[in-house]
């Protein structure tokens, strides 16, 4: 925002604006910093004291053989004769090349997380989304009813509010009751946002296939006691693969708990080097890549089901 002119002016940490100067922004300090508090390092009251003292001895230590100044001239130095370890990595990431070469593996393991994630919760919404989409088409009141709820719910809610909710809300709640932390952790969580809201879309799919099918074939289905399923599958496919390329996009979603994907190894690595515009067209790339290649193998699936 600064460079681009959108403010004239920001406050931060010293050592962030600091550490960003040394990765070559074109920004300056034109007045000295001002004191605005202590940093601590936290732990839950009343709990593991042997790690603070190990922490209180070690910081004590470093600081007492001189590694800690070492540390903040090394990555907080404002000057341009930076060291050259420090100053290879700030002319390598300048470039797409220098990005991918020194974050190749961080960027693999978050496309690792993204694909997994994608696919365990769509296995899973695609279960939800079948027996809600049956019970939406079934002759008993009570099943569509609670189809109907269910569908409504989750799709009237945010995602990013449904992934905060399971993620912190219902751990707070039964820590409120029991007394006990109960964390969820985040990819579990993100598992099962990311399957309940595709399990809604799901739902309506399969109930608007299995509607689609034409009567006469319903009829014969079921006088012979045969499930109408595989004949509405042809019709739901198209939108099969569409609702799996947009939970394939809603995983960056959920970089919002925490939980460290694609989208999110992107920004942590931005936050080192500032090469925003690089960064975010690799990302692009990436996905685009990986959609367009998941798209094409799903139509010819579809092609050799017809």
């Amino acid at each position: 925002s600064l460079n681009s002119g959108s403010i004239d002016a920001l406050m931060d940490d010293e050592a962030v604006l600091a550490y960003a100067i040394q990765q070559g922004r074109n920004f300056e300090t034109p007045i000295p910093g001002e004191a605005s508090g202590t940093v601590g390092f936290a732990v839950k009251a009343g709990s593991n004291p042997e790690l603070i003292e190990m922490f209180n001895n070690g910081l004590a230590a470093l600081k007492a053989n001189g590694t800690y100044d070492k540390l903040v001239a090394k990555y907080l130095t404002t000057s341009s004769d930076t060291s050259s370890s420090s100053s290879d990595s700030s002319v390598n990431e300048t470039t797409i090349w220098g990005l991918l070469k020194n974050n190749y593996r961080q960027l693999l393991a978050g496309l690792g997380t993204t694909l997994g994630l994608t696919l365990i919760s769509f296995a899973i919404a695609t279960v939800i989304g079948i027996i809600f989409g049956m019970m939406a088409v079934a002759p008993n009141k009570v099943l569509r009813g609670i189809s109907a709820v269910f569908v409504d719910v989750i799709r009237g809610i945010p995602l990013m509010i449904v992934a905060a909710f399971i993620f912190w809300g219902i751990p707070n709640l039964i820590e409120s009751i029991t007394g006990r932390q109960s964390p969820i952790n985040d990819f579990l969580a993100a598992t099962i946002a990311l399957s309940l809201n595709a399990g809604a879309y799901i739902a309506e799919i399969v109930r608007g296939g299995i509607e689609a099918v034409p009567k006469g074939q319903m009829e014969a289905s079921r006088s012979l006691g045969k499930v109408i399923l595989p004949q509405a599958v042809r019709l739901m496919l198209p939108s099969f693969i569409n609702q799996f390329v947009i939970s394939l996009k809603d995983t960056t979603i959920m970089s919002a708990i925490g939980l460290v994907e694609l989208f999110q190894t992107g920004k942590i690595i931005i936050a080192r080097n500032y090469q925003s515009f690089r960064m975010y067209a690799i990302l692009a790339v990436i996905y685009l890549v990986m959609i367009t290649l998941l798209t094409r193998l799903a139509k010819l699936l579809e092609k050799r089901l017809k």
